[in-house]
């Protein structure tokens, strides 16, 4: 079987990471229509779909025979580069066997990964009979927009590899957030004469006490093996409007974190009776005005299905010691390819420990392994 050309593969990982595509803003564009070109040399076909203005999902295809349909994603925004680098952030730069750069491990080193896997594939088409995708998707980091658009036109897909930074172990589940803006309503006064109103800040703080007994009591009673704790926790509060009247109003930002088993109807039906309650119990008055965006619910696709069983044994194959599988504590896109139908986990080079972080890294070698680990479950999968 073809074998990767690891030059070119770091090359395509230089060119991806000197394209600027920090999200905020997102603008993909420039990122799509690279990845688009390398795609269609390999001949398959390509389409560019502009969901919105600068945000841009890949959508390849490559047919070879009957068969099963197989999905390689992963996305194309990085977070803003920020503070506190090395070395430039969007010059890939090489010491001691790692490739630095804004977006090397996420997740722009597991598209290099996968776009050799592709010509890999591309070139030795008797090894392997269905169809290839490659999707690549715009806005993983702020609310999975790209994946929930692609999502949404419900293609056939029967399984999928995701590619996150996981060291190259296999990851079958992931974590799922909600993020409900709660708004704690006062009643504004001069701040001389507080006895006249209602202090929003002040009856936010008896809620704030009441979601730290809620996550010990019962959220976190909700426990998947490989994801652990449910969770609930407040990220944000923000109230009063001048420095000498009353807060009338005041907002706070709950995350709650979800485990495989657990639907976005019964947790916000839960944030709702928790209101409710502080209602009853203090006379509290709150709602909530909002959900923010986010990646999407949790997900799960089962130990014992082909695609987790097959993964396992290709990164074992190719030096993985421990492959898993494991549980992301937060989420990724895999929850909008198993809404498709797809069974499918989640694989990649480089650590979750340096991602979204200055001086951010992939392994040269991890990035190499997983073109192969890539190739191998894809090939596998194909002769399903």
């Amino acid at each position: 079987m073809t074998i990767p050309d690891a030059h070119r593969l770091v090359r395509d990982l230089a060119d991806l990471v000197a394209i600027r595509s920090e999200n905020p803003p997102g603008n993909e564009a420039e990122a799509a229509s690279f990845v688009a070109k390398r795609l269609e040399d390999m001949g398959l076909s390509v389409t560019l779909d502009v969901f919105k203005p600068g945000r841009v999902n890949v959508e390849a295809r490559l047919e070879n025979g009957p068969g099963p349909v197989f999905a390689f994603n992963t996305h194309m925004d990085t977070v803003p580069a920020g503070e506190g680098w090395s070395s430039d952030p969007f010059v890939l730069s090489e010491r001691d066997g790692k490739l630095f750069g804004r977006g090397a491990c996420d997740c722009k080193g597991p598209l290099a990964a996968m776009l050799e896997a592709v010509r890999m594939l591309a070139a030795d088409r008797d090894g392997w009979s269905g169809t290839l995708l490659a999707i690549f998707v715009a806005d993983e980091e702020i609310a999975s927009e790209g994946a929930k658009h692609y999502a949404a036109k419900r293609p056939k897909i029967d399984f999928a590899v995701v590619g996150e930074p996981t060291s190259n172990t296999i990851y079958s589940a992931h974590k799922g957030s909600l993020r409900p803006l709660v708004r704690v309503h006062g009643i504004p006064a001069h701040s001389g004469t507080p006895h006249l109103g209602e202090n929003a800040i002040l009856r936010a703080g008896e809620l704030l006490s009441m979601v730290f007994e809620e996550h010990e009591l019962r959220v976190r009673t909700h426990v998947h093996p490989l994801v652990g704790e449910a969770s609930l926790t407040v990220t944000r509060i923000s109230g009063g409007h001048a420095d000498n009247v009353l807060p009338g109003a005041c907002d706070i930002l709950f995350d709650r974190r979800m485990v495989p088993g657990e639907s976005e109807e019964a947790v916000k039906a839960e944030i709702a009776a928790l209101i409710d309650r502080a209602h009853r119990l203090f006379g509290l008055r709150a709602e909530i005005v909002g959900y923010k965006p986010t990646t999407g619910s949790a997900t799960e696709t089962d130990a014992d299905r082909p695609i987790v069983r097959t993964s396992l044994a290709v990164a074992r194959r190719h030096g993985v010691a421990e492959p898993g599988p494991f549980g992301f504590q937060g989420g990724c896109d895999l929850v909008h390819f198993r809404a498709t139908g797809a069974e499918g986990v989640v694989i990649g080079p480089g650590s979750l420990a340096v991602a979204h972080k200055a001086d951010e890294f992939v392994p040269r070698d991890e990035l190499v392994t997983s073109s192969l680990i890539y190739r191998d479950v894809a090939a596998a999968m194909l002769r399903a």
